[in-house]
């Protein structure tokens, strides 16, 4: 019982330091981006289905225009900085807390707080050629001197490089080749398993497509890892949990300045780091089969898109008014609070719901 409630004040601890840290630092972080002014400089002329959507522009034109992107690094930077920090701190002053509080391990935490970095990175790149000017003879794809961007092609193929790196790790290191089923039992991939963990990291990575009204993500984010440090920390895998408790204390941070009006938005830097981050996490607990429940409303909003794209092609027809899913909800009239609100809901009963059939099968 003493060392269970040593481990919880550790995750709950790490999870306000990296809270604190984010917060503290996050005046400064926004001052740079305004100053730069890190936006895109044109808004969005259609939704990812393909519309020209008038009313889209009509309620985020404004935004798009004067709220600067990269808001994710706020994410991402604070957790890696918090672990290489406790962890030196940890080495060179001998105090027995800030030793327990270390939560940089090479079985658990090395490979989530690699995937946060490489991925965010590759979001990263994608969001500066959106933001910065370039000149003409850079690239093709230029419009009015501006680079629009990496094409979803090409963030699919880099996401799913990380993914393979990822895969390869989990297969020839640790030698997993198989998932846990809740009252199935284990299924066995072998050499399958590679292209399987690839296919999840980017069905996960799809559904980065919910960042799309001011606070959604974030509080949805929030939910998923908050499941899921809840999963390690009743498996053991104590330093994962305080990993991901650390993510959750960011991303809280970022939530608070991402109350409507976002003081900046959380840009491919924040969505594929920490989708791709959330697939590592979820093979490391061994709780892959849960995660369509946990992380429901990332594969809805996929799906939505999906449906739509599907349906405009064979029926020729739309299925939803908008998509993703939350702009079908705008174009209907719901006050994007609602949306965000109820989604926020949805996303903390799937979460313990997703949990909860982990343990009783």
């Amino acid at each position: 019982m003493e060392n269970i409630t040593i481990d919880v004040i550790k995750i709950f601890s790490i999870g306000t330091l990296s809270f604190l840290f984010a917060f503290l630092v996050t005046p400064t972080f926004a001052n740079f981006l305004y100053k730069k002014k890190l936006w895109k400089k044109r808004a969005k002329e259609e939704t990812i289905d393909g519309n020209k959507a008038s009313f889209f522009l009509k309620f985020h034109e404004k935004n798009e225009k004067e709220t600067p992107r990269l808001g994710g690094i706020l994410i991402w930077f604070s957790v890696i900085l918090l672990a290489i920090c406790i962890h030196f701190f940890s080495l060179f002053f001998d105090f027995s807390w800030l030793k327990k509080l270390n939560f940089l391990s090479r079985d658990q935490t090395w490979l989530p707080l690699f995937t946060l970095f490489s991925a965010s990175i590759v979001g990263l790149f994608d969001d500066l050629l959106q933001v910065l000017e370039f000149p003409k003879e850079i690239t093709r794809k230029v419009k009015k001197g501006r680079v629009e961007g990496l094409s979803l092609r090409y963030r699919i193929f880099l996401v799913g490089l990380v993914g393979f790196v990822g895969a390869w790790w989990f297969y020839f290191r640790l030698g997993q080749d198989a998932i846990y089923i809740p009252f199935v039992g284990e299924i066995f991939f072998g050499a399958l398993f590679i292209p399987f963990f690839i296919l999840v990291m980017i069905a996960v990575y799809s559904g980065g497509v919910i960042d799309g009204i001011d606070g959604l993500s974030a509080g949805v984010f929030s939910s998923i890892f908050t499941a899921y440090g809840v999963i390690a920390l009743f498996q053991g895998q104590v330093n994962l949990s305080a990993f991901c408790f650390a993510v959750v204390g960011s991303v809280i941070a970022f939530l608070w300045f991402n109350i409507p009006p976002a003081r900046f938005y959380m840009g491919e830097t924040g969505v594929i780091g920490l989708t791709a981050t959330l697939t590592v996490v979820a093979f490391l607990t061994g709780a892959v089969a849960v995660l369509p429940v946990i992380a429901i409303l990332l594969f809805i909003t996929s799906g939505s898109v999906i449906i739509q794209l599907l349906s405009k092609k064979f029926l020729k027809k739309k299925f939803f008014l908008a998509a993703p899913l939350h702009h079908h909800f705008e174009a209907k009239g719901w006050p994007r609070y609602k949306i965000t609100m109820r989604f926020w809901i949805i996303s903390w009963f799937a979460s313990f719901f997703g949990v909860a059939i982990h343990f009783l099968a």
